[in-house]
């Protein structure tokens, strides 16, 4: 598992621009090309998750956008791409052609360390590109924490048309849910996913207690409390994606290697930036700025 010790450099930036201690970081630097994704000096897994044979390089792209509200400093945005190479396959046996996929996962995120202990917070913002546009009738995650043993996401940021749990007025949404096998789903959040605005998100999980409380802004604005603390089952610790999993149309009994439900000739994409996890254990500690 790579170090979780940041250089001293780096860590006095990041101190200096905000006020609580950080857990992982995932703000890409401007030094960075996309060839730093397929390294072992990415801050995220050079593997994971992508297409068969595909590389990050290939996949990410540096889009001509705005800071996010937490990108500066010498970080900037990154967008995620999925086109119909975009098919995971764990193994020879497990081809996810139900799917199209490509989700940064922190490398410093093992499905067992400190970052799903305690009372933690996530920080990320997101983008639409027009020029590559989602399609609504689908349901996407572009946001997710996947329990170790893959038998849940404890909270997800959806869009699209929802496969199960309560939808919003509009398709073209974002949506904030709780764990996918509660009974109901509860949809925590939800808003507009409106073009050439940066949507900020801080999500504080209280893994001690079990709940989850959400946190939003657009563009340069500070973040704000838009959601009460949840109860939640956040346990089952797991790893955090960042990216697209889009689904098939209609759903199905098994999703994951449904066969049918995917348009060709798709180049879709969602713009991310200042992604960071800071620990919120201390005083209730949540960063509303830079």
């Amino acid at each position: 598992m790579a170090s979780l010790l940041l250089p001293l450099s780096t860590l006095f930036l990041l101190v200096s621009a905000q006020k609580c201690p950080i857990q992982f970081e995932g703000r890409v630097s401007q030094a960075s090309t996309l060839d730093t994704f397929d390294t072992s000096a990415s801050l995220f897994n050079p593997g994971y998750v992508l297409g068969a044979n595909l590389k990050w390089s290939s996949v990410l792209k540096f889009p001509n956008v705005n800071n996010s509200l937490f990108d500066a400093n010498g970080t900037k945005a990154v967008e995620v791409t999925v086109n119909d190479k975009s098919i995971f396959a764990p193994s020879s046996t497990n081809v996810q052609t139900g799917f199209r996929r490509a989700e940064l996962l922190p490398v410093s995120v093992s499905g067992t360390d400190a970052s799903t202990q305690g009372v933690k917070t996530l920080h990320f913002s997101v983008m639409k590109d027009p020029s590559k546009p989602l399609n609504s009738s689908h349901e996407y995650q572009l946001f997710f924490l996947e329990s170790n043993d893959y038998s849940t996401n404890q909270v997800t940021l959806k869009y699209g048309t929802l496969l199960s749990g309560p939808k919003p007025a509009s398709p073209d949404s974002l949506v904030i849910t709780g764990n996918v096998n509660a009974n109901p789903i509860v949809n925590i959040w939800s808003g507009r996913f409106t073009e050439k605005v940066w949507h900020n998100f801080a999500i504080t999980n209280d893994f001690n207690k079990g709940t989850t409380q959400v946190y939003y802004s657009t563009d340069n604005n500070p973040l704000a409390s838009v959601s009460k603390a949840v109860k939640n089952t956040v346990s089952g610790q797991g790893q955090y994606h960042y990216g697209i999993l889009k689904k098939p149309i209609g759903g199905g009994s098994d999703i994951p290697h449904a066969t049918t439900g995917q348009p060709k000739g798709i180049e879709e994409g969602v713009i991310f930036g200042g992604i960071f996890e800071e620990d919120s254990s201390a005083s209730s500690c949540v960063s509303l700025k830079p």
